[in-house]
């Protein structure tokens, strides 16, 4: 994972850009990984955890309503908490990661290892997506930090 947190901060110094991160079930292990090398606060602002439902309506002002109608691990949500997101940061992307990761918790709609993913760049639409992962808990939230990690370059570097 290395290798893809360099090519990460190297995108955003070059870009000159700063990142935001909100995540539920990583508990904040991007925002770690992106704070571990000295220097950034260059490309990085803040991180909001928001675990819990109350959270993310709180802290990055995620309606009720979306909660209710489409559950947190929902393509909605995630949109809904990059855009607050950056509403409460001074951050010109922002990453949202929200699922199951076991080992219980899953429904037959929404599996254990069901992952949702949105990335904004400031002045543009959310972008979300919905992936399956497989494993115990500890493998499902790494696979979902190495994801969010790829799409900040694959789907901001797209809009640059």
């Amino acid at each position: 994972m290395t290798n893809i947190i360099t090519k990460v901060q190297q995108f955003l110094i070059k870009n000159n850009l700063v990142l935001v991160t909100t995540e539920s079930c990583t508990g904040g292990w991007v925002a770690k990984l992106m704070t571990d090398r000295a220097g950034s606060s260059a490309y990085f602002d803040r991180g909001f955890v928001t675990y819990s439902n109350q959270s993310k309506q709180d802290m990055l002002g995620v309606r009720e309503k979306t909660l209710e109608e489409h559950g947190a691990v929902s393509e909605p949500v995630v949109k809904e908490m990059v855009q607050g997101a950056l509403q409460h940061s001074s951050a010109d992307i922002a990453i949202a990661i929200s699922g199951i990761a076991g080992p219980s918790g899953g429904s037959k709609e929404k599996p254990v290892g069901t992952v949702c993913f949105a990335w904004m760049l400031k002045g543009f639409s959310a972008e979300a997506e919905t992936c399956l992962f497989s494993g115990n808990r500890e493998n499902i939230r790494e696979k979902s930090v190495e994801y969010a990690l790829n799409g900040i370059i694959e789907k901001i570097g797209a809009k640059i």
